[in-house]
């Protein structure tokens, strides 16, 4: 069975057709259709796929066969499919992962890898077993200020690093978003230190050429879930924020109010009961909204890491500390949360209500300085960037749909890159569970343990 179309196209197939394919879907459909075609696809959820399949035929190109999930392996293998997208809940990850590379496929997979080691271990032998590659889409390494960032602590400038310092804030339109859905359960998520930090943990790594070696984690659910909200008086509230309820307040997410969200999730709720916009004041909530970590280095340097998730204002600040100076990325995605005239979270910032203006919050924008001893401070250039995740998601599409371009700062994420993320969320978990400092030596990755050996690929 060939690999391609007849028209030299790669044959493609895609699982899961929630909010996070449809960047995918977009790309097949349209910007890379020349080069890659969908020819299979499945979800467990009709009314999802039928969601997607409007959108996606709605581009001119022919309608994707749809399998039924179960036998999406055997489907795989049958019809020659070159690369299998994944963009499940991360708790199946590895279970489809392993069942693609197995049916001869490449996998393109979405952060993180897995949730736990034993999904690591599976995807690692699977990975030995087949020769295949599975590739994870580390959208921020594409972003150019983060790329600015990697390119000047390469350069030396700063000479050798000893520490990092990295604080990242998730607003309360992003960050109560992983409080309404399946991520709000450790199981389904591995929390937020494997869900949400994974991107942050890569980061560092990337700009580093490091590997992570011990990690100390504190933190808790100090904000979200009942109890807080009753310490607080809250009071009673809607249990789900679809609803014409007097409780609901801005926290809640009426799923009314988007189209994608509402054709996604709440026309295809019956389906299979699951529901997208549950209260973040409701439990069970298993995750943690606030999170600090001691990481230590192979190679030697510390990073001190923060994470909130409910803070008025979205975006992150990187201090990196060298033998010959201090390089500083102040990155603000988004200035403020603020209300429409229905009460409602205005996500995006130049969608201002009507009364405010841009003035009467945070400045959006990116700034990388770098500082010599007994220096001034110079303000380094970042190139500009448009589209998801500072600009990263459109420059990975093209890296994933047509691949073989130079790559000079190595932005190609394989799953050796999956697992030096994952093995600082994972550890940290451990250490959050025993109070104690873990090695991520001791995480049980078996033979995945070996890279994260400094210099292993």
């Amino acid at each position: 069975m060939t690999t391609t179309t007849d028209t030299g196209q790669l044959r493609y197939a895609l699982i899961g057709t929630g909010a996070r394919s449809q960047m995918y879907l977009d790309a097949l459909a349209t910007t890379h259709h020349d080069v890659a075609r969908l020819e299979l696809w499945a979800d467990t959820n009709p009314g999802r796929i039928e969601f997607s399949r409007r959108h996606f035929t709605g581009a001119g190109v022919p309608e994707p066969e749809l399998v039924d999930a179960e036998r999406f392996a055997d489907e795989v293998r049958a019809r020659g499919i070159s690369k299998v997208i994944i963009t499940t809940p991360d708790f199946t990850h590895a279970k489809l992962a392993v069942a693609a590379l197995d049916a001869g496929a490449d996998v393109i997979i979405e952060k993180p890898l897995t949730i736990d080691a034993d999904g690591v271990r599976a995807i690692s032998e699977a990975v030995e077993r087949t020769g295949r590659s599975v590739t994870v889409t580390f959208n921020y390494r594409y972003s150019p200020r983060n790329a600015a960032l990697k390119e000047l602590i390469a350069s030396g400038e700063i000479g050798e690093v000893t520490s990092v310092h990295f604080e990242w804030v998730l607003d309360t339109a992003h960050g109560a978003d992983y409080f309404r859905r399946w991520h709000r359960e450790k199981k389904n998520s591995g929390g937020l230190l494997v869900h949400k930090s994974t991107h942050h943990f890569d980061l560092v790594n990337w700009w580093l050429d490091d590997a992570p070696r011990r990690v100390f984690a504190s933190g808790g659910l100090r904000f979200c879930g009942p109890e807080n909200a009753a310490a607080r008086g809250l009071g009673e509230r809607p249990e789900r924020g679809t609803t014409d309820s007097e409780l609901r307040d801005a926290f809640s997410l009426d799923l009314r109010a988007d189209p994608v969200l509402k054709g996604l999730y709440l026309d295809s709720e019956h389906h299979d009961g699951y529901l997208r916009d549950r209260d973040v004041f409701t439990g069970p909530i298993t995750i943690e909204d606030n999170l600090s970590l001691v990481v230590d280095y192979q190679r030697g340097p510390t990073m001190s890491y923060s994470l909130n998730a409910h803070s008025p204002w979205e975006g992150y600040s990187v201090h990196v500390n060298g033998t010959k100076g201090r390089a500083e990325l102040h990155v603000v995605e988004r200035g403020a949360v603020l209300l429409d005239e229905h009460g409602r979270a205005v996500i995006d910032p130049t969608a201002q209500p009507e009364g405010v203006t841009p003035d009467d919050s945070r400045p959006v924008g990116d700034r990388l300085t770098v500082q010599h001893h007994f220096g001034p401070l110079r303000e380094v250039p970042i190139p500009e960037g448009a589209g998801g995740h500072g600009g990263g998601d459109d420059v990975l599409l093209a890296d994933v749909f047509r691949p073989g371009g130079e790559d000079p700062t190595g932005r190609r994420a394989s799953w050796a890159d999956g697992v030096r993320s994952l093995a600082v969320g994972l550890a940290g978990n451990q250490s959050l569970a025993t109070d104690l400092p873990v090695r991520t030596a001791d995480l049980d990755l078996g033979p995945a343990a070996s890279v994260l050996e400094v210099g292993t690929r």
